[in-house]
């Protein structure tokens, strides 16, 4: 078994905007496992917000131990982008060695297209008028939020796309004080939930808020760990394979949190197609599929996955997650 490590770059289409500041690119760490002539892959995007750099995650899988397989690698790492890449990659090979898909090795039923969410990047009112105007033929829009200004902005996409389910994103922006002040207003707007308002870890005055607007916990929930913290304050999860570690955490997060009562939300960082792959499988009969992070791209890999106007498609065999002959 031998793998390979590499860091790749996307130019996006258009500069993206969240509460915590904008991005020109999508930076990603793409890994290639091969044995007996095969290659699987798989793609990671290492993220600040969890102290992960590139160079921290390349490091990580260099250290693997070899050989290694997806059991081993649940211990060998912890939950975080390097093990994503590493699993998914090892998903693939056992695909592609096996001569099955990976929904079948996984015991799910064969995936189908599923609605995606678009999302519009944080910006003034204007702007986001007329973004959500070009894009008011989509069926369900994400909007970023940041805290002062939003009603104007909620207002003003709502405007541009009369007939949307939407849903919003404050990553971390909002107080408590501001979602009593926000929610009912975003409610009559039909806004239809929220992810993240308050920061991870000070999320405790979610327990006491009459929360009418529900409420999706996305930094606040990484695998099957955070569980138990989120009782009580969150109505939604927000599964997504960098922060679970891969699809095999991703799928037993899912299943468990399912259990506790929680609706599913599968979400992705700004990747490639290659990173949305293993997550169309996650998000199969999902509440929300956020899986747009290729049409943010200037350019996707080739054999991206297929979008139509409202779908994300499952991957070909060229892709990912199944083999090519």
């Amino acid at each position: 078994m031998r793998i390979t490590v590499s860091k790749d770059i996307f130019p996006l289409a258009k500069v993206f905007t969240i509460s915590r500041g904008s991005r020109t690119e999508a930076v990603v760490v793409r890994v290639d496992i091969e044995r007996d002539g095969v290659v699987g892959r798989g793609e990671c995007v290492p993220y600040a917000r969890y102290n992960e750099t590139v160079e921290s995650v390349i490091a990580q899988i260099e250290a693997l131990p070899l050989p290694i397989t997806r059991k081993t690698l649940q211990s060998a790492l912890p939950a975080g982008a390097a093990r994503n890449a590493v699993d998914c990659a090892l998903w693939d090979l056992d695909a592609k060695l096996s001569g099955n898909p990976v929904w079948q090795l996984a015991g799910l039923d064969e995936p189908k297209p599923e609605v995606t969410a678009y999302t519009l990047s944080l910006d003034t009112p204007e702007n986001m008028l007329s973004e959500a105007t070009k894009n008011s033929s989509r069926p369900l829009l994400k909007i970023k939020l940041g805290g002062k200004g939003d009603i104007a902005r909620i207002e003003a996409v709502r405007k541009g796309a009369p007939d949307a389910r939407i849903i919003v994103d404050a990553n971390e922006g909002w107080t408590p004080e501001l979602y009593q002040e926000i929610a009912p207003v975003l409610l009559n707007l039909g806004v239809e939930m929220v992810e993240q308002p308050l920061p991870a870890g000070a999320d405790d005055a979610l327990l006491h808020l009459e929360r009418i607007l529900p409420v999706c916990a996305d930094e606040s929930c990484h695998d099957r760990s955070s569980l138990p913290d989120l009782q009580g304050k969150y109505d939604m999860i927000n599964i997504k394979l960098d922060k679970t570690g891969g699809l095999t955490e991703a799928l037993a997060l899912r299943e468990l949190a399912k259990e506790n009562g929680y609706e599913i939300m599968v979400g992705c960082m700004v990747g490639s197609s290659l990173a949305m792959a293993p997550a169309v499988f996650v998000a199969q009969d999902a509440a929300v599929t956020d899986l747009d992070g290729p049409l943010l791209l200037a350019e996707d890999r080739p054999c991206g996955l297929t979008y139509d106007n409202k779908h994300v498609h499952p991957p070909q065999p060229e892709l990912w997650g199944a083999p090519t002959n």
